[in-house]
């Protein structure tokens, strides 16, 4: 049965969206699908033994929060919404360029260092229900001395985990600072390649058994989309590398030493998806080979049985031929037991020809 995981793929999703012209650098102009929602603010504050969650509806109400001893995480979902973004830059003194790049979401992960703020891009896979697919979504951070700000462009994600460790106070992310809560942030959207990982496994597998019952056009499209699906994949991931090794050997006052040695253990875990992308493409690469090679040994076979039928009727045919011929002087038309000699001499013709055949191993 077919995992519903992969459908028709779109050569579109390959290719770079384009927004509208902008006049200079630093301009905010959202590049991606045209939404009609609004932007949803959510917060949430936490200390090691306090925290306070809350939806806001401006950029301005999470502007006390900073003036606390504490870790703030902003969390804008619609980054189409180029008031609020604007919103972000005069109140969090966020650099127009870094504004352009959030509304642009063709964006290829990266991270840059400015004086008050770090800036992190990142590449967020996931499977969505509907339409049953892959999604990619660009997620982009900002990360001051006790804050972070998280854009995402639309609802739904990965990080519903990490808010309940937040939110339940497991594990050490709320004894750290801002910088454990980027960390854990790329983690779980590091992590979560993984869960698509499996989807591809689990994809892959079933069109190999299909492979060895029958290969047939819709084979042949799975296998050719799942292998555009797992490029799509590879561009999406591969930047995210350079990412963690730039936060690593970069030195600033945003990443700590005791965080940096859990971004080793997130750069390791990025190779590791990296590399099973690129074992997923040779794989899917070997499935159309091997389909191709069905295919031809297939036809091999048709025209096998094709050219053995048309060898055995080439004599046959030049029997009919030489007796049908209308000379008046033929001595075998006048014989009473021509008609049977010549279907005893065809049957045994096309016999001795049979296991000659045979002998050759041609059958």
């Amino acid at each position: 049965m077919r995992n519903p995981f992969l459908k028709a793929f779109s050569f579109s999703k390959l290719l770079p969206r384009i927004g509208r012209p902008r006049s200079v650098p630093g301009t905010v102009t959202y590049v991606g699908k045209k939404r009609e929602t609004r932007s949803r603010l959510h917060l949430i504050d936490y200390t090691e033994k306090d925290i306070s969650e809350a939806s806001i509806s401006t950029v301005a109400e999470s502007l006390p929060f900073l003036d606390k001893p504490s870790i703030t995480w902003l969390d804008i979902t619609g980054v189409h919404d180029e008031e609020v973004i604007h919103d972000i830059g005069r109140h969090y003194n966020v650099h127009p360029l870094t504004l352009e790049d959030i509304a642009n979401t063709t964006q290829r992960s990266k991270v840059e260092e400015y004086e008050d703020y770090l800036f992190v891009v990142m590449k967020m896979a996931y499977y969505a229900e509907d339409p049953g697919e892959v999604m990619i979504e660009q997620v982009s951070l900002v990360i001051g001395k006790n804050y972070v700000i998280s854009f995402q462009e639309i609802e739904g994600d990965v990080l519903d985990e990490l808010r309940d460790r937040i939110r339940s106070g497991r594990g050490r992310i709320r004894r750290l600072g801002s910088d454990y809560l980027m960390y854990a942030i790329m983690d779980s959207i590091v992590d979560h390649y993984f869960t698509i990982m499996e989807k591809i496994s689990d994809e892959i597998e079933g069109l190999e058994e299909m492979l060895l019952l029958s290969a047939d056009q819709d084979l042949l499209n799975r296998i050719y989309g799942l292998r555009q699906e797992l490029i799509f994949l590879r561009k999406s991931i591969w930047p995210a590398r350079e990412v963690m090794s730039l936060l690593m050997r970069t030195e600033n006052d945003f990443v700590t030493d005791s965080v940096t040695m859990f971004l080793r253990d997130m750069y390791d875990h990025t190779v590791q998806a990296i590399e099973t992308v690129e074992t997923f493409r040779e794989m899917v690469s070997a499935m159309l080979d091997l389909y191709l090679s069905t295919v031809s040994n297939r036809m091999n076979e048709v025209m096998k049985v094709l050219t053995i039928f048309a060898a055995l009727f080439i004599p046959l045919t030049f029997l009919a031929g030489v007796y049908g011929m209308n000379f008046k002087f033929m001595p075998e038309i006048n014989m009473r037991l021509a008609y049977p000699l010549w279907w005893a001499a065809a049957a045994v013709i096309t016999v001795l020809m049979l296991i000659y055949f045979k002998r050759k191993k041609w059958l």
